[in-house]
């Protein structure tokens, strides 16, 4: 039974459904009764209509591994007329498209992915990933748990959906359902496959009645209001709020006979270009009188609408419903009205985001179309962006990086709290809450919802009083903020605020928080630490600490919840935290080996990073920062404590014996860099523009030209895994080269040693090479024209490069170190011992120094030819002895021209001697 009655208004709603169509998971059935034979898995074309499935590929994963066990390529296929599409079992009915044996469909913990990318991008036994990902559903079983990793990278912010076999007689599936607005979700209910899901709207709370149907006049014609009949909630009355004034429009008790009959309002109240609310109250219409301000008894429900360019209060807003957006009216009015209906299955009341238009049926279940809108997990096809209200930087997620809660002077018109996102960038602040908690009672005085709002294009976020430099984002009332013993949490909680769904102290959903006292009252907030942030003491802002004003800031860490954190510094909003500078630099310290879980031989392996430098060596100062290629930021940041061992080593990661450990969830990614700073926390976790005294060392294993640039390396040179080196196993970086910091040429791929020393290239599993190599590279000929400036550069990681290039062994400079170069006619030959790190390395380049030449490129010789393999030395032997040969030829010719002369002309004895008479004569 529902009660309604009508009230006119010349209000006209736009409508929150429309949107660009798109391809979604609709309903997924993985576990029936007995035999597993009617599994499917349903998707959904919200056009209604028959849609190319082309691009389209189909993904499940194993949630035990994390790894694809079926993929689905859906080209050559489409919906139905209806927009509809199953894969399924062979027992199915209506038949699916495409069929799938009995149990092929794991029960979970597992996940199905929808991506829209190149479908040779996706295969069996691959990794999860959300590369091109279009939609996904994550599920598990209460039996087994386990999904966290899947959710975490498919639908970050998201718990795993669980398939409760004890919610129905007989079958069950998972349906996707609108919750509201443009917010998606899942709920279990009757398997539907090939029809619309059963997206029923939960039942009211016996006594607690909700507006059901709404209709908004246009014209001439009345509106009314309909409500989930309550018995036990006693008597009701109806609230119209005006927009401008907060006050009270009209007030109607609800009872017996207002319940048949309509009740016109003057049209005076409530205009088409103006703004207000409906709230319905426990009491009655004497307690609100026409005129009254807006009342601090919250509602039991609340529908609130913004006029065009014509906002309702924030205060309004606020107070009727927390956390939700007003429904926006069009600038176009109705003649015929306006009719809504409560859709959404949120659990959630007060929130206009649920209602839709659909015709109206006063006294009857709603009539509730199928939404057209996206679910927000949607991407661009193709492309790496994630979802634009979920964080796409892994598990990092905001937190809480400034907090100043006492500020001097009476009014405390300069409190505020600062959070930033480890990405560094813009990010949405959508399903993000704030609860300010006492400790009087361990319940918040104040929840705060961030939904519309966004971070600063550096990653912050300022919310604090009104007269705050610079001025926060959301404006708070001054001395909102208690001194303490108190405590600031920050939460993700999508569906509403986190207090509605727990009881006590809240910790679902809690990403980060601050517990801070007053001196004195290190007991009273002993509830709070133990909830929000256990084992550790409340922080105390220290008045006495700084002239002036100070705040708590953030300056060792990354760790939510971690308290140790926190310094009393001066206050910066949105500006890089003032926290104490280091000032002994560790020397000698390096990056010695790095591992990822995603560099693998089919084989389990465990990220991390080992440091190596001189023994019992303190770190204080120093920050590992590890940043990914694909979304451009950091991922893990880490100032580092304690020394280096007495073996000289230094673990970071998630390996048995680590010194320190990655943040949970964290790990290196597959493509990325890690970065060895000494510098403020601040300044290192960001990771670009680092000066070259905050720069200690760093390994980039990326082609990603922007990332090489800001971390300043060695002209753009990279070092990345080759899987191939190492025959079983995991696979790391090892660092084989200990004196040359920042440079690629002195890392090679091999087995992991943490806390031991690095496997290298060694003569004991050297081969024999003997090549001839055309250029390489443009500089080769900008140096000199030909090879002879790369050998006199010493440039052997040119031909290094190149040797990497055919065979993908892992071979680098550091296994040339015993080959001879010699270079005739801009080709360059390389001979002698190239070294390995086994034998199945010197396997691999033996097969590669034998390969056949390429007759297209010539770029290596087939068979020795002598004057392509003359060296420098030779050749400048060979100049020196032409030079001589052109000085002997010289002399002979004069020899001999000077020898057939005189045998042409005979001496005159007679005349030499009249000579040598005249000589002497002359002489006297």
């Amino acid at each position: 039974m529902v009660r309604s009655f009508a009230f006119c208004a010349w209000l006209c709603l736009t409508v929150v459904v429309s949107g660009e169509p798109c391809l979604i998971i609709s309903e997924v059935n993985a576990d029936n009764p007995r035999l597993d034979t009617t599994e499917f898995v349903e998707l959904y074309h919200t056009s209604g209509q028959r849609a190319s499935l082309d691009g389209y590929t189909l993904v499940f994963y194993n949630g035990n591994g994390n790894i694809a066990y079926k993929v689905l390529d859906l080209k050559g296929h489409s919906t139905d007329d209806r927009g509809f599409f199953l894969v399924g079992s062979v027992d199915m009915v209506p038949k699916p498209a495409i069929l799938l044996p009995p149990n092929t469909v794991q029960n979970g913990p597992d996940a199905i992915v929808l991506y829209h990318s190149s479908a040779a991008r996706y295969s069996e036994k691959m990794n999860v990933t959300a590369v091109g990902m279009v939609d996904a559903v994550v599920y598990m079983t209460r039996r087994t748990g386990g999904a966290e990793f899947l959710a975490e990278t498919l639908t970050p912010g998201e718990p795993a959906f669980v398939e409760d076999e004890t919610t129905l007689e007989g079958d069950e599936s998972i349906e996707r359902c609108l919750l509201s607005e443009d917010r998606w979700g899942f709920q279990v209910w009757s398997p539907s496959p090939g029809q619309r899901n059963n997206c029923t709207p939960p039942a009211a709370p016996a006594t607690n009645p909700v507006i059901t149907e709404l209709k908004l006049g246009g014209g001439q014609v009345d509106g009314f209001v309909e409500l989930s009949d309550a018995p036990a909630a006693g008597p009701l009355v109806l609230v119209v709020l005006d927009g401008k004034t907060d006050r009270v429009s009209v007030s109607v008790d609800v009872n017996s006979e207002t319940s048949r009959n309509w009740l016109t309002i003057e049209k005076s109240y409530m205009k088409g270009d103006e703004s207000g609310a409906v709230a319905i109250y426990s009491g009655r219409a004497s307690n609100f009188p026409v005129g009254s301000p807006l009342s601090q008894i919250q509602p039991l429900d609340a529908f609130v609408f913004a006029g065009p360019g014509n906002k309702p209060s924030a205060n309004l807003t606020e107070t009727l419903i927390p956390g939700r957006q007003p429904y926006q009216l069009s600038n176009s009015l109705r003649e015929g009205g306006f009719s809504l209906s409560r859709c959404g299955v949120a659990t959630w009341a007060r929130d206009p985001g649920v209602f839709w238009e659909a015709p109206q049926t006063p006294g009857l279940a709603n009539q509730c179309p199928w939404p057209k809108i996206c679910p927000h997990s949607i991407v661009i096809p193709g492309g790496t962006d994630s979802s634009p209200n979920l964080p796409p930087w892994g598990n990092s997620d905001f937190l809480i990086n400034e907090l100043n809660t006492d500020t001097p002077g009476a009014a405390e018109d300069g409190e505020y709290i600062e959070l930033w996102h480890p990405s560094g960038r813009r990010a949405s602040l959508q399903g993000i809450w704030i609860l300010l908690f006492s400790a009087h009672n361990n319940r918040p005085y104040r929840e705060i919802s961030l939904s519309g709002h966004f971070t600063t294009s550096k990653g912050y976020f300022l919310l604090g009083s009104d007269r705050l430099v610079p001025a926060p984002s959301l404006r708070l009332p001054p001395n909102t903020i208690q001194n303490g013993p108190d405590a600031v949490a920050l939460y993700r909680s999508p569906f509403g605020p986190p207090s509605a769904a727990q009881r006590g102290i809240p910790t679902k959903g809690l990403l980060d928080a601050v517990v801070y006292r007053q001196r004195g009252s290190d007991r009273e907030a002993q509830e709070l630490s133990k909830a929000l942030t256990p084992g550790q003491l409340p922080l105390l802002e220290d008045p006495e600490a700084l002239p002036g004003d100070e705040a708590l800031s953030r300056c060792r860490s990354l760790y939510p919840n971690d308290l140790s954190a926190f310094s009393v510094a001066p206050p910066t909003p949105l500006r890089e935290n003032s926290c104490p500078r280091p000032s002994l630099v560790p020397e000698g310290v390096v990056i010695s080996e790095v591992a990822s879980g995603h560099w693998t031989n089919h084989s389990q392996q465990k990220a991390f990073v080992e440091l190596h430098g001189p023994p019992m060596t303190d770190l204080k100062g120093l920050v590992l920062s590890v940043f990914d290629q694909e979304h451009s930021g950091t991922v893990i940041a880490l100032s580092l404590t304690g020394s280096i061992d007495e073996d000289g080593f230094y673990v970071v990661g998630n390996v048995t014996g680590a010194d320190q450990t990655f943040p949970e969830g964290s790990t290196v990614p597959v493509r990325g860099a890690v970065v060895l700073c000494f510098n403020l926390f601040s300044v290192c976790r960001a990771g670009t523009a680092l000066t070259n005294s905050s720069l200690r060392d760093v390994l980039v294993f990326s082609e990603n030209q922007q990332l090489l640039s800001s971390l300043s390396t060695t002209r753009g040179r990279q070092v990345i895994p080759a899987l191939r080196s190492v025959e079983d196993g995991p696979v790391s970086l090892s660092r084989c080269s200990c004196c040359e910091v920042r440079s690629p040429t002195s890392w090679t791929s091999s087995s992991p040693t943490p806390h031991s020393t690095n496997l290298c290239p060694s003569s004991a599993y050297s081969s024999q090479i003997d090549l001839c190599l055309g250029p390489l590279s443009s500089d080769w000929h900008e140096q000199s024209g030909d090879c002879s400036g790369l050998i006199r550069g010493k440039k052997v990681v040119e031909v290094a490069d190149y040797l990497e290039k055919r065979c993908h062994c892992g071979i680098s400079a550091l296994y040339l170190q015993g080959a001879n170069f010699s270079c005739a006619s801009g080709w360059l030959r390389v001979w002698g011992d190239i070294q390995a790190l086994s034998d199945h390395q010197k396997a691999l380049i033996i097969q590669t120094s034998h390969m056949n030449p390429s007759s297209v490129q010539g770029d290596v010789c087939s068979s020795p030819i002598t004057d392509r393999y003359t060296s420098t030395a030779s050749t400048l032997g060979l100049q020196i002895g032409l030079i001589i040969a052109v000085l002997l030829l010289l002399g002979l010719g004069a020899a001999l021209f000077t020898y057939f002369y005189r045998r042409r002309r005979p001496l005159d004895y007679y005349t030499m001697e009249l000579s040598e008479h005249a000589e002497g004569l002359s002489d006297l």
